[in-house]
């Protein structure tokens, strides 16, 4: 067993492990970042599918990345670049008549001067609710009920924020906060393929349909990004290779290849973890980016922790409802009436609320959608870094694929991938001709790839009873544990799931601020 004192291992490479790993380092801890994989960046990676074609392995847009990690580490000069930026937004009609959205406007399929001058009210209040949870994104959660003089200074903060927005905008988020996309945006719009489109940022990820409670923090929370959607150049993996970069760079180690099976424990007090080789690596402090059920009930193991936390992290809801769709394409896809420029948008399968709905539906009764809702990009549009000379890649995020299936994906998964070139064909009738070659990641696939408990790449559901300080639970939502020394800084805390790095650096400040009022400096 290797001895070091004042040490920090991070399970997982992750973007919020690699976060959380230099900011430690900034301050001067000696860490190193444990990695089961044999690369960095977890669900956030290119790797290449077919030879010659590379791709997003799952996140595949970069829409929430925080502006503080970016300049805190100096990610521009780490190897961060970026193809597109502020990417617009075509939903799909299957007559050709499309609706394009971007940052100030909003045309096409007939819509209506109402349904244009509503859209700046809605966009103006759903951005100013966003810029509410951007700045909570970036506060350690505070505690109800403990006394402590930093929880209640939090609080009072969180309360303030929310008076501040006024009365009338105040009373009319602690209405919609609660409730369903449906609603609100049948109250908003008339146009069903603008009313489709905006109820997918609402759904996306997520077990949850336009008409489901919590849709529209969903909406909010992707919207909290305050960011343009973007494709980084070569893919996602250049976002944690440059977070790898400025992380290396400030002292820490990462070591690929090192999947660890267990959390080493003394009484209730971490002091390091086993890797499936046997090797043990000592450690004062373990800081896991893993999802809550790996960590605790995996890693740690039940016999370990209090019966009534076990019941509670079982109980927390993961499981992804979500797969990941790649195709090799021979040429750039002929969509109907879509030009050049147009391909290279932000592309959605959701021509109205109700056919959103109709997908979900599937859902509850433990099947995949037989007509899913799409979410397309061709990065290789932009750029030639993914794929062939004159060959294309396609990545798109369906919904819905439960990962609780009635039957099982082994034998489903043909079917269903079918179903969604069924569905894409509609609106781009010569595309089975292009595929050179098609992957479908289901969520059991992600499971396996990424190592995430139901495979829900969020880490687990997006909710109200799942955030902030009650994310993932209360005893573990301030990214300290139960145990002594063991921390969380994953998409399973606060404030949750999206290329963004708050968790990761959340959590190096929770730790940091925990040591200083334990006598030590920052």
């Amino acid at each position: 067993m290797t001895d070091m004192n004042d040490h920090v291992v991070v399970i997982g490479a992750g973007h919020n492990g690699l976060v959380c790993a230099a900011y430690l380092a900034r301050a001067g801890r000696n860490v190193t970042v444990v990695e089961a994989a044999e690369h960095p960046g977890g669900a956030a990676i290119t790797r290449e599918f077919a030879p010659g074609f590379k791709v997003s392995a799952a996140a595949h847009l970069l829409y929430m990345l925080d502006e503080n990690v970016r300049k805190d580490l100096s990610l521009d000069t780490a190897g961060l670049s970026f193809s597109q930026q502020d990417m617009k937004t075509t939903a799909l009609a299957e007559d050709g008549n499309h609706l394009l959205m971007s940052k100030n406007a909003v045309q096409g399929a007939n819509i209506s001067s109402e349904d244009q001058a509503a859209m700046q009210e809605y966009r103006r209040l759903m951005g100013r609710f966003a810029r509410l949870l951007h700045r909570l994104n970036n506060r350690i959660p505070p505690r109800v009920g403990s006394g402590n003089r930093d929880d209640t200074i939090g609080l009072a903060k969180t309360a303030l924020a929310i008076r501040m927005l006024g009365r009338q905008d105040m009373r009319e988020i602690m209405r919609m906060a609660g409730i369903n996309m449906y609603d609100i945006l049948q109250e908003y719009f008339e146009n069903p393929l603008l009313k489709g489109a905006l109820s997918m940022d609402g759904v996306l990820g997520a077990k949850l349909g336009p008409r489901s409670n919590n849709s529209v923090f969903c909406a909010l929370h992707r919207l909290s990004g305050m960011q343009g959607t973007a494709l980084p150049a070569g893919g996602m993996g250049t976002v944690s290779n440059a977070l790898a970069n400025a992380a290396q760079k400030l002292g820490v180690k990462i070591r690929t290849s090192a999947a660890v099976t267990r959390v080493l424990l003394q009484g209730d007090r971490v002091c390091g973890v086993e890797l499936e080789d046997g090797e043990r690596i000592a450690a004062g402090m373990v800081v896991s980016s893993a999802d809550p059920k790996t960590t605790f009930l995996e890693l740690v193991g039940a016999r370990n922790l209090e019966a009534g936390f076990v019941r509670k992290i079982h109980n927390y809801r993961c499981y992804g409802n979500a797969a990941k769709l790649h195709l090799a394409l021979q040429g750039p896809p002929e969509f109907k009436a879509l030009n050049q420029s147009q391909l290279g948008d932000r592309l959605l399968i959701a021509p109205d609320m109700d056919y959103v709905e109709r997908a979900f539906n599937h859902v509850k009764y433990g099947e995949h959608s037989v007509e899913p809702v799409l979410e397309i990009t061709i990065p290789s549009l932009y750029d030639d870094s993914l794929a062939p000379a004159g060959q294309h890649v396609l990545s798109a995020i369906v919904q819905y694929a439960p990962y609780q299936l009635k039957s099982d994906w082994h034998s489903e998964k043909p079917l269903f991938t079918r179903q969604v070139i069924d569905t894409l064909a509609k609106y781009a009738p010569g595309i089975r001709d292009q595929i050179l070659h098609c992957e479908l990641l289901t969520p059991v696939d992600i499971e396996k790839e990424f190592r995430i408990s139901g495979g829900h790449w969020h880490h687990g559901e997006l909710a109200l009873d799942q955030f902030m300080m009650l994310r993932p639970v209360p005893r573990a939502a301030q990214y300290a544990s139960p145990l002594n020394g063991l921390f969380m800084c994953g998409a399973g805390s606060h404030p949750g799931g999206g290329v963004m790095g708050s968790a990761g650096r959340n959590a190096a400040r929770a730790i940091l601020a925990l040591e200083s009022s334990a006598g030590k400096q920052p």
